[in-house]
């Protein structure tokens, strides 16, 4: 669409409180106007606002530090009611532009604005429609194009967010979704590890830029040196959106050009947090290959975007914690937390599921039992952490000799079971002599003060029908014989 650009009777009034920059701007662009006012205060562009009808208004805003700085300039631009505003705006305080937005439409540029880049916007803001019908009606194709892209983004990442993964996989799923969005050359997810750790967790590429290799590293990213002007890595630190529409503005030539070599015109990050106001999870970030005057909907949608993201791995996150806790409750509720072998429980489920096992495929099964003799003793002489100790060491040298198929489980005290599995009676006769032997020569604690610990057993095979109540009855009886007999005993079960 055709624009016709005049400067007879346009009326500009700009800006800015330092009267080096008014001055700046009076040379790049005054002979742009037919009149153009100066201001060093907000109040004082409001007054003019009303004295005069402004064809455009400038408002700087490079070199503050806070936007309370500038309180009232959000009235100013929903005073224009529509009329053309450009603002300027600091490369690191882009998050301003989208907060500014809600109180009406503006063009803005990013701060450092070359001269001709500046009399461009000028000029664009300046420029009235040769038809200004078919303008209006290519505003309203444009919005709604803008729209069904942006609903198309946000369909392909709830997708990806569809199902809870791991965060690796699902951080891939999402960078595929944000290269939906015309013009997105490179998608990348940062995420905040323990210790502040930020890492790169996945990246698309559509232009071979490997992140990882730019910031040569892929995990403590923020210890980067381009942590001050990288965008994604800003939005962490910073905690607010980054936007650079031209490499060059991060005032580090290597980026740069780097950034030039792979086509990248433009970058947007955006942090990741759970909760407004909470900690920084991480960031996400968009490359593109052309410059976007991104709207107020557009800004929305990926502030949207990427709480969704931020729920996403939130929620991986912590289907991994109950995954891990899961574990280890399930840990606890099988394993001796002395010894480190089945605890009684278990080692009983193991031995009715090893029965059954035996008898639908005709296979052995034997069982073992043995009782640490003198431990009581030397649990008394010594102390309970000996003990304790003295028991864990008898569990090692066992399970060290046992293999993988079978099954040491503590039953009580200083009695334990073992099921071995495809093992007969006289298989289970000479386990029990190997096992013997080695807990007679392992260097057990006590062994300095004169402390001797030995250990009886007691043998079965279990018969074809017999369940796992009498076969153990018929082991007990044999381990009772066996410590009758003396340590270092072994008993089979009649």
């Amino acid at each position: 669409m055709s624009h016709v650009y005049s400067r007879s009777n346009s009326t500009g009034v700009f800006f800015h409180p330092a009267p080096e920059r008014r001055a700046e701007f009076q040379s790049c662009c005054g002979e742009m106007f037919s009149q153009l006012v100066m201001c060093d205060h907000v109040d004082t562009v409001g007054a003019e606002l009303v004295r005069r009808e402004a064809d455009l208004l400038i408002l700087d805003l490079s070199g503050f530090q806070q936007l309370s700085q500038l309180a009232g300039v959000g009235a100013l631009i929903r005073g224009r009611a529509g009329a053309p505003v450009l603002l300027l705006c600091a490369y690191e305080h882009t998050a301003w532009l989208p907060e500014l937005m809600a109180y009406g439409a503006f063009d803005y540029r990013i701060c450092p604005v070359l001269n001709d880049e500046l009399q461009q916007a000028v000029r664009q803001a300046l420029a009235v429609p040769a038809d200004p019908a078919a303008a209006m009606q290519q505003e309203l194709l444009d919005k709604e194009k803008e729209l069904r892209d942006l609903l198309g983004v946000q369909r392909s990442l709830q997708r990806a967010l569809g199902g809870i993964d791991s965060i690796a996989s699902m951080s891939s799923q999402i960078c595929l979704a944000l290269c939906n969005f015309p013009g997105v050359r490179h998608t990348a997810v940062l995420h905040m590890k323990a210790r502040g750790d930020l890492q790169l967790v996945a990246q698309e590429a559509r232009n071979h830029l490997d992140l990882s290799r730019l910031l040569q590293r892929r995990d403590r990213l923020l210890q980067s040196p381009l942590r001050d002007v990288f965008p994604p890595l800003m939005a962490v630190a910073r905690g607010e959106l980054v936007l650079m529409d031209a490499p060059e503005k991060a005032g580090d030539p290597e980026l740069a050009m780097a950034l030039h070599d792979r086509n990248v015109r433009m970058v947007l990050a955006l942090p990741l947090r759970a909760d407004p106001g909470g900690p920084e999870m991480g960031a996400i970030c968009l490359m593109f290959d052309r410059h976007i005057s991104f709207s107020r909907e557009q800004f929305a949608c990926f502030a949207s975007l990427a709480q969704f993201v931020s729920f996403g791995l939130g929620m991986s996150e912590l289907k991994h914690q109950n995954d891990a806790l899961s574990g280890q409750l399930s840990l606890m509720s099988t394993v001796d937390g002395v010894t480190g072998a089945a605890n009684r429980r278990a080692g009983e489920d193991a031995l009715d599921n090893e029965i059954r096992r035996a008898r639908r495929y005709g296979l052995p099964l034997a069982l073992l039992s043995f009782d640490v003799s003198s431990f009581r003793s030397s649990n008394d002489l010594y102390g309970t952490q000996v003990g304790d100790i003295t028991l864990r060491k008898v569990a090692e040298t066992v399970m060290g000799r046992l293999r993988t198929s079978d099954t040491l489980a503590r039953m009580r005290g200083e009695e334990f079971l073992i099921v071995a599995t495809h093992t007969t009676s006289e298989d289970a006769v000479r386990l029990a002599e190997k096992l013997r032997g080695a807990i007679a020569e392992a260097d057990l604690p006590g062994a300095d003060f004169g402390a001797t610990i030995s250990i009886a057993l007691g043998v079965v095979q279990v018969g074809q029908e017999e369940g796992s109540g009498a076969v153990l009855d018929r082991l007990d009886t044999a381990l009772h014989r066996a410590k009758r007999a003396g340590r270092n005993c072994i008993k089979v079960a009649a």
